[in-house]
């Protein structure tokens, strides 16, 4: 009995060193998820600035052409996946990758730039043509990166070595869901519009040196960039927020694991006493 005692003893605190170290993670996250948020929420005036200026160039003339606007005769595909770095986030990188699964199938012609190690790793593991390992690392990841990935995302996809370029990540829709997706980075085929301003009155004349066509392939690679930062820090948000809800769970099996050992070490320990007095009585008797 006195073993067993001690058994549950050192069980019972292997299980409340655990507990603290999942509810610092979990606190952790918590503080993080708040400005991973923030960034991305801050990213998206750039965003619709940078769209609408495409949009506006490209209904500018009704001869407009631009290489990002046209439909790659190449099948390749590329997909610039952002993952974690680490586990211990529930669902967050398994469920990403289940959903690449689904987005490649029957894709022969697939190649992955990889973001997070979680990512290059999985893609590794399945002999995925990786396009690069650079940006292994997605809390390393900084604006100059990611404008510095959208000018080799579009160079290949100008040189015809890609028809079809992707982004797939985990979009961020509240703290319990985080919901993986994917859409297209080129060509650019939704900025054409009946030439028109929602209230119906035509849009103003604006003029571009050198000319349109040139402004439009200068902004582009900065529109990407804009959409991968924002991207990354939603994906990032996604992870906080999974392993906020995963640590929460696992904290809370350790309170309940412990609540279970203490009650079965009171009754071991009450069972122990009860034995000793029993026996001293029936020593005193004799």
């Amino acid at each position: 009995m006195a073993g067993s005692m001690k058994a549950v003893k050192l069980r019972i605190k292997s299980v409340q060193s655990t507990m603290q170290i999942t509810k610092a993670m979990q606190l952790v996250a918590a503080s993080k998820l708040r400005k991973a948020k923030e960034r991305a929420d801050a990213s998206k005036p750039y965003l619709e600035t940078m769209l609408g200026t495409l949009t506006d160039i490209a209904n500018s003339n009704s001869d407009f052409r631009s290489p990002y606007t046209k439909a790659g005769a190449n099948e390749k595909w590329l997909y610039v996946v952002i993952a974690g770095d680490r586990g211990l986030a529930g669902g967050y990188n398994s469920n990403l990758f289940k959903f690449m699964e689904q987005e490649t199938k029957g894709r022969d012609d697939v190649t992955v730039l990889p973001i997070g190690k979680k990512s290059v790793e999985y893609f590794k593991h399945r002999n995925v043509p990786l396009f690069t390992e650079e940006y292994a690392e997605v809390a390393k990841i900084t604006v100059s990166d990611c404008f510095q990935i959208a000018k080799i995302v579009c160079d290949a996809y100008c040189s015809g070595e890609f028809g079809h370029i992707h982004i797939c990540y985990t979009n961020f829709i509240s703290m319990l869901s985080q919901v993986p997706t994917a859409s297209s980075l080129l060509p650019l085929s939704d900025l054409r519009t009946t030439g028109k301003e929602s209230d119906g009155k035509p849009r103003e004349l604006i003029l571009y040196e050198p000319d349109s066509e040139t402004v439009f392939n200068a902004i582009v690679p900065e529109y990407l960039a804009g959409i991968l930062y924002s991207s990354i820090n939603i994906s990032y948000a996604s992870e906080l927020a999974a392993r906020r809800t995963a640590m929460e769970a696992a904290t809370d099996n350790a309170e309940e694991m412990i609540d279970t050992l203490s009650l079965y070490y009171n009754r071991a320990r009450q069972a122990s006493i009860t034995q000793e007095i029993t026996e001293i009585v029936a020593g005193a008797e004799s």
